[in-house]
């Protein structure tokens, strides 16, 4: 009895904790939010991952690595893949309503599921394969319900929730060897990197009107209320993650993770209260259609 109630308690505090994450989670996307209106996707971005290389950095010197590390290409395609969800996630934000950004993010389980399948072949059930039918449905609905086609800025959502697959793809090949702050490391790092890179060649290179957003000119920002946003984010952000991490150490994962889709309303009300339109009815079938399938993924 003593041991059943112990459990129960454990549960409650591991879901409190990620009910704090996804809060926190979705405040951090409102943040970006607000920051767009002063700085490209591109530079939120190389700000909140700078940051985290400074963190890391520190980290590491209290406390060095142990691990051998090796399989380098995999650690380098960790950090591509990372940088590319990320970019395309803030470029979202500041393009589509909050609510439906961190939604198609969302998405990135179900194509965990898809790579597991081909690439590590692993089995893929009954509840797996409605979670897919589902979950891409729901994607329908939110992106454009009554036409053929998907808005751009809406398969980029998608697209960044692919990419954020792939990178939790190939943490699993390399977590048993590299230190998860070297993995994160590898993240922050290109994700400081590349925006520097892309900043120096947008002076020489005209892309076309929907790839602008990765060539963006740099502008150092001067207002202290931008400094202090981006603080702000840096700061929930890392919360958020301590959060998560603990709500997972307390709580069974099922439940836990199941929570974790508490930030889509959190967000969805952040939005509106930055001036997103009221999702209507077909964006809320969307939202719960990918809900739901990701609750069939972790039942399978």
């Amino acid at each position: 009895m003593r041991q059943t109630v112990k459990a129960l308690n454990s549960i409650d505090q591991g879901i409190v904790f990620m009910l704090a994450s996804a809060f926190i989670s979705a405040l951090n996307g409102a943040v970006a939010k607000v920051l767009g209106d002063d700085l490209s996707a591109m530079e939120i971005v190389f700000f909140r991952n700078i940051i985290g290389v400074m963190i890391i950095l520190l980290t590491l010197r209290h406390t060095p690595a142990l691990l051998p590390g090796g399989r380098l290409h995999l650690l380098l395609l960790r950090g591509l893949f990372g940088f590319s969800a990320m970019i395309l996630f803030f470029y979202t934000i500041t393009t589509i309503p909050l609510g439906e950004a961190i939604t198609l993010n969302k998405t990135s389980p179900l194509f965990v599921a898809v790579l597991a399948y081909f690439l590590m072949k692993e089995h893929l059930n009954r509840y797996g394969i409605l979670a897919l039918i589902v979950g891409f449905t729901g994607v329908v609905f939110i992106a454009r319900p009554t036409g053929i086609g998907m808005g751009f800025e809406h398969f980029l959502g998608l697209l960044g929730g692919f990419f954020a697959a792939c990178a939790y793809a190939t943490i699993k090949q390399i977590r048993e060897i590299y230190d998860a702050r070297i993995i994160v490391l590898s993240f922050v790092g290109l994700g400081t990197l590349l925006p520097l890179l892309l900043f120096a060649a947008a002076p020489f290179v005209d892309p076309p009107e929907s790839l602008a957003f990765l060539f963006p000119r740099f502008t150092f920002p001067t207002a202290p209320e931008v400094w202090l946003l981006i603080a702000v984010m840096a700061l929930i952000s890392t919360l958020s993650q301590w959060l998560l991490t603990k709500a997972y150490t307390l709580g069974r994962a099922g439940i836990v993770g199941a929570v974790s889709y508490a930030n889509i309303p959190f967000a969805v009300g952040f939005g509106i209260m930055l001036g997103d339109p009221f999702p209507d009815l077909w964006v809320w079938l969307g939202i719960g259609m990918i809900v739901a399938a990701g609750l069939l993924l972790k039942k399978g």
